[in-house]
């Protein structure tokens, strides 16, 4: 044990022993102390979901018991306030440096920032490294030394950069203790009594754990890798790697992945396998996405709360409590939907086609804002990331550069048939339709009334009839798309006059009220007698985040067709709340070596774009930099945001 110069590792979403640059750079400085953090409060709305505390208890357990063979303990602390408790540690410690990885929200960039001055000022070395990406964001800029604005031309630098990211390295043979005989340890609370009985069934599924990541991407790449790209779009089989949850707690390395995959890829090129090649292609593209969704975020920092596309601040978002209920209980309609949105609630995973067509679904045919979706998918998922739901919520919205068409809306009932054509899927998540012929599986409400009563169906009754129909969807739209150009015009109208008071920024100061302490029923009874329960709040139902928008639509009357009979008290209006407190992460971030003009700029990491096609580095304290990384951009809060207009800009690629 020593206690001259140890050093302290810091973890956070890099939850392995193995191709880990800061426990290594600890290792090879001398003595180690390793602390967890938790700190959730820190995140403020975006605190983890129920199913993700599951997975990281089990994680950081995992890591503890590799690092005790190692030689040293993980300390785990509690605070509300992590550079403070860095600062005890270092006090009860003596450490004299701090090592630690990157992450890229606009949160923890902010946070370790404040990191490394307050320790620096205390006399403590601190080090940063990249372990979470190929490339570091900043190094990855057009001819003009710009950030990209698409996908395809950023992927298309990274595959050609002129250096390949560093090879994966081995787990350290042993780590030299710290003392930590005046550092205590805190037990970590994840789960309540209330949550236990859920979280034991996704033990059943998932093994949390580096080695364990270790284990499941040895298996893709042995099995179902070969066929990805024939069998990515059956959402009735295990066809995707389910890594995500894996890389989103850092139990296995990107560049890890990354290099294994390259070497099948050269293996059957050389043996002239295309099908085996065009698989090795897509699912490098997935990886890519999810290396998009961090430079989006870095380069964007409030990607997580507005549209990068500014007039869609102008869109009049359908307000309706009742929409969003029967959307999160699978009560809308649609089979395919449901199904989907029963797996998430059930086992904390969706396949990514499903993830677009519930995405999808939710901001075109229901038009609810796309945050309150995006939100409930970081509060259910095991891989809940907030830079990768960003942009796939983005994505679907329509509101990236390269993102859908805002005005398309994907029939649900077609993309069944593509996605699971014998209904296999719909029957496993909604046993109500099991006995439902696949030729009407995706359209009961179609089904000759005869084929209903021969499979136990009552539309209306035991399964709802769609919430909203296609025709009727598609009609709002186009209306809600009117209102929204219509409003950016009168804005332009008065910036260019001068009177631009009541428009723009003022309407975005007045957030819209969400639904409060909705409970999630265990069961789907009809959503027409669902009554809001607002007495009683439950961790079963997430609460989701106050947002601004220009205009809101609080629907009065709703269209769905199985509750327009219904008593009007079931019907829940959400009132406007002008005076509701601003979200106070809801902030604009500036870099101070990096010109903040906008204008002048250029599977859960799969689901969005795949998806969409298938339906139609060190840096230190110092202002040193090095090739394997840099000084990370120093990041401060601005008192208002800049949306920018993306199609103004140059699309390099």
């Amino acid at each position: 044990m020593s206690s001259n110069g140890c050093s302290i590792v810091w973890f956070r979403r890099d939850l392995r022993v193995e191709d880990n640059p800061a426990l290594m750079a600890g290792v090879r400085a001398g003595a180690v102390v390793a602390v967890f953090i938790w700190a959730p409060e820190e995140e403020g709305q975006y605190q983890p979901g129920r199913v993700s505390r599951w997975w990281l208890k089990h994680s950081l357990a995992y890591l503890d018991s590799s690092l005790r063979n190692l030689g040293t303990p993980l300390i785990t602390k509690r605070s509300t306030d992590s550079v403070s408790a860095l600062l005890e540690v270092v006090k009860s410690t003596g450490a004299t440096q701090l090592f630690f990885t990157h992450l890229y929200d606009p949160l923890s960039l902010i946070r370790d920032h404040r990191a490394k001055e307050v320790l620096t000022a205390h006399g403590i070395t601190v080090r940063s490294f990249n372990s979470d990406l190929l490339y570091e964001p900043w190094d990855v800029n057009d001819e003009h030394g710009q950030p990209f604005t698409t996908f395809d031309a950023f992927w298309g630098r990274c595959l050609n950069m002129p250096y390949d990211p560093p090879a994966p390295f081995l787990p350290p043979k042993r780590i030299i203790p710290g003392d930590i005989s005046r550092c205590s340890c805190d037990a970590l609370v994840f789960e309540d009594e209330s949550e236990r009985a859920s979280n034991a069934l996704l033990a059943r599924a998932w093994s949390p754990g580096w080695s364990n990541a270790d284990k499941a991407l040895t298996t893709f790449i042995n099995g179902p890798l070969i066929e990805y790209s024939e069998n990515r779009r059956k959402a009735d089989s295990a066809t995707t790697s389910f890594l995500s949850p894996h890389l989103h707690f850092g139990e296995v390395s990107v560049k890890k992945v990354f290099h294994l995959v390259r070497i099948k890829q050269v293996l059957w090129a050389n043996e002239g396998n295309k099908a085996g090649e065009e698989s090795v292609n897509l699912f490098l593209k997935s990886i890519g996405l999810r290396e998009y969704s961090r430079y989006v975020s870095f380069n964007h920092p409030y990607s997580h709360e507005r549209p990068l596309l500014g007039h869609l601040k102008f869109f009049p978002w359908v307000v309706n409590e009742g929409y969003f209920k029967a959307w999160r209980q699978g009560r809308t309609g649609y089979p395919l939907v449901d199904a989907g949105m029963r797996e998430l609630w059930a086992t904390g995973w969706l396949h990514d086609r499903i993830r677009v067509v519930v995405s999808s679904f939710f901001v075109k045919v229901l038009q609810l804002p796309w945050r309150w979706g995006m939100k409930y998918f970081w509060d259910t998922l095991l891989d809940a990331d907030l830079e990768s739901d960003a942009l796939g919520w983005q994505y679907i919205t329509g509101t990236l550069p390269d993102g859908r068409e805002f005005d398309r809306i994907d029939n649900p009932q077609f993309e069944g048939y593509k996605f699971d054509p014998n209904g296999e899927y719909v029957r496993r998540w909604l046993p109500e339709l099991s006995r439902l012929p696949t030729q009407w599986i995706h359209h009961p409400w179609n089904a000759p009334e005869s084929v209903l009563q021969a499979a136990g169906i009552e539309l209306g009754s035991n399964y709802p009839l769609p919430i909203v129909a296609i025709d009727e969807a598609k009609a709002r739209l186009q209306e809600a798309l009117i209102q929204m150009w219509q409003q950016e015009a009168a804005y332009r109208a008065a910036t260019e006059n001068g009177t631009e008071e009541g428009l723009g920024e003022s309407f975005e100061s007045t957030p819209i009220a969400f639904p409060e302490d909705i409970q999630m029923e265990e069961g789907h009874e009809s959503v027409r007698n669902n009554t809001p329960a607002a007495s009683t709040r439950r961790y079963e139902d997430q609460m989701v985040p106050s947002i601004t928008s220009s205009l809101v639509r609080v629907e009065g009357e709703e269209t769905s067709l199985d509750v327009q009979n219904s008593a009007e008290e079931s019907r829940a209006e959400v009132p406007i709340n002008v005076n509701a407190q601003q979200n106070t992460r809801e902030t604009v971030f500036h870099t101070a070596n990096r010109n903040t003009q906008l204008q002048h700029n250029n599977n859960n990491t799969t689901w969005f774009r795949n998806g969409a096609e298938d339906s139609t580095a060190e840096s230190s304290s110092s202002t040193r930099r090095e090739r394997d990384g840099g000084e990370v951009p120093v990041w401060s809060p601005t008192t208002s945001h800049q949306l920018m207009n993306w199609t103004r800009l140059p699309q390099t690629g």
